[in-house]
């Protein structure tokens, strides 16, 4: 008989691509998991992944209990998020900013869905423009900073919520759309349009441009997302983003997509939480919509290992 554990387990080794880390994230031994592997692959009659293999090789049935992990499990938090609420604990507050706009197109469903589920929590959304959020968070002003720059903070952690490629848009007619990749010296006459944050917390400056010693011609600041692209497509300057936020122009022809780097500019973003408040059910709830709603709205996000 599939148990909800064994969804639990096979969605976390698809996560951690390998049974140690499974096991490490499921806080068992390597051995009692794959104790349970084996004792459910005895009952179903067929192996679920291949040995041996990294990452991790799921056979059909394996693929298939996936999919069911991925159908129950949201079902299954939701089912317990209720008999949290009936159980009490109702109240709280989330206060939380965010150090990017294009956050906006997977956080905001994420924040009608929250709502729904937990009326008694004060919610409040600001964004990362105007102030430094992450002191704020030290401070206790607010409670979660969803960020792509962790900076070691005390009582402050860091929840991965999911990895990208940060890339670089440019007008279609743009001779960078020639090349396999782009690389930093090939700013160096380009008007760079970026978001009215400092350049320490931009990975273009700090992961790209900064350790080649190389400055553009020119950097131009927008707080709009949409207005960044408008500014691209008539050839006013190039913008770095992550993939799933370039995907909705790109997809549809506006401007084209460069890598950054022959391996391409890897990113990751966190929900910094003060660690007092990390195992508050809504928020523990809050963390697990949010990865939800990322994964099934997003194109090119990935799990963090």
């Amino acid at each position: 008989m599939i148990e909800f554990r064994h969804l639990q387990t096979i969605s976390a080794l698809r996560e951690a691509d390998s049974l140690i880390q499974a096991a490490e994230r499921l806080h068992l031994t390597q051995s009692a998991l794959s104790h349970q592997f084996r004792e459910l692959e005895d009952q179903l009659g067929t192996p679920l992944f291949l040995r041996k293999t990294r990452p991790v090789r799921f056979t059909s049935a394996g693929l298939r209990l996936l999919q069911l992990a991925d159908q129950a499990l949201p079902l299954l938090r939701e089912a317990q998020r209720d008999l949290g609420r009936l159980a009490g604990g109702l109240a709280g507050r989330l206060h939380l900013a965010i150090e990017c706009h294009s956050c906006y197109q997977w956080l905001l469903p994420t924040l009608d869905s929250f709502r729904a589920a937990w009326p008694g929590v004060e919610l409040d959304l600001a964004a990362g423009f105007a102030f430094a959020p992450l002191p704020a968070l030290t401070r206790g002003d607010l409670d979660l900073v969803v960020t792509s720059d962790p900076v070691p903070l005390p009582g402050i952690s860091y929840v991965p919520l999911f990895a990208y490629e940060a890339l670089l848009a440019v007008d279609n007619r743009h001779p960078l759309c020639a090349k396999p990749y782009v690389e930093p010296a090939d700013l160096s006459d380009q008007t760079l349009i970026t978001y009215p944050i400092e350049r320490q917390r931009l990975d273009i400056f700090t992961c790209f441009l900064d350790p080649a010693d190389v400055e553009p011609a020119h950097l131009r600041t927008a707080e709009l997302t949409l207005m960044m692209m408008q500014w691209v497509a008539s050839g006013r300057g190039v913008c770095c983003l992550p993939n799933w936020a370039l995907h909705e122009y790109s997809a549809r022809g506006y401007v084209t997509a460069c890598r950054l780097g022959r391996d391409g500019l890897q990113a990751t973003l966190h929900a910094a939480v003060r660690s007092d408040m990390l195992e508050l059910p809504y928020v523990r709830d809050f963390l697990l919509t949010a990865k939800d709603i990322s994964f099934s709205t997003l194109e090119g996000v990935q799990t963090v290992v």
